[in-house]
């Protein structure tokens, strides 16, 4: 589990195909001293798994699950990258929460100066338009930000100097690709509104603003 806020940034040191998938090696300064064989490091949003590290770097097994799903099946070598350490119990909960599961890849269509901020405007697939909400929470290429605003598809977003600092978002152009990760608790309420037929082989959602006005939601 992650919130969003990003501790350092990477490269990409190796990319190695191994019986199918890819085997990713980031150095960073980001302090691994705590880590352990096993342990999880969100990279640019996509949960990782440790499976061995040195003073300034670690390397991760991707799936083909994960290459489908992310932008990780186009990253390069050198490629900055944003990384976060799994969250503690003691640890400051300054985002949201972000489970490091990459939901789709989405696609950088407009960036400009906002005063001090810079303002960008994602596009995500249709298929999550209906997680996303107005000043709720997503998750961009592993950055807890907040959605100004909405326009079907588009997303807002503001990210002040002190985030650009820290992140990898000096690398986003104008039709560069980024991994998106809803607020999963909204995956978590669409589940429960369906009731027993959650149970059902693969159910389709017939959540629509009528069945919620139906049914107490809306007023």
């Amino acid at each position: 589990m992650f919130t969003g806020i990003v501790e350092r940034v990477g490269r990409v040191k190796s990319l190695q195909n191994i019986a199918g998938d890819v085997r990713i090696t980031i150095q960073t300064d980001l302090d691994l001293a705590d880590v352990h064989l096993g342990d999880s490091i969100a990279t640019n949003g996509i949960c990782l798994t440790v499976v061995a590290w040195g003073k300034d770097w670690y390397a991760a097994d991707v799936s083909n699950e994960s290459l489908n799903r992310t932008t990780l099946a186009h990253w390069q070598m050198g490629q900055v990258v944003n990384v976060e350490k799994a969250m503690l119990p003691t640890t400051r909960f300054g985002g949201h929460i972000v489970s490091g599961h990459v939901d789709v890849v989405g696609e950088i269509t407009a960036i400009r100066h906002d005063a001090r901020s810079l303002y960008f405007e994602v596009t995500a697939p249709k298929e999550i338009a209906k997680y996303l909400a107005e000043k709720g929470s997503v998750t961009v290429d592993g950055i807890s930000l907040t959605i100004n605003h909405l326009n079907g598809c588009v997303l807002s977003l503001n990210l002040i100097p002190h985030t650009a600092e820290r992140t990898n978002i000096s690398s986003w152009v104008v039709g560069a690709k980024v991994n998106l990760e809803v607020d999963i608790l909204a995956r978590y309420i669409e589940r429960l509104l369906l009731g027993d037929r959650a149970a059902e082989s693969a159910p389709t959602s017939n959540i629509s603003m009528e069945f919620l006005a139906n049914n107490g939601f809306l007023r």
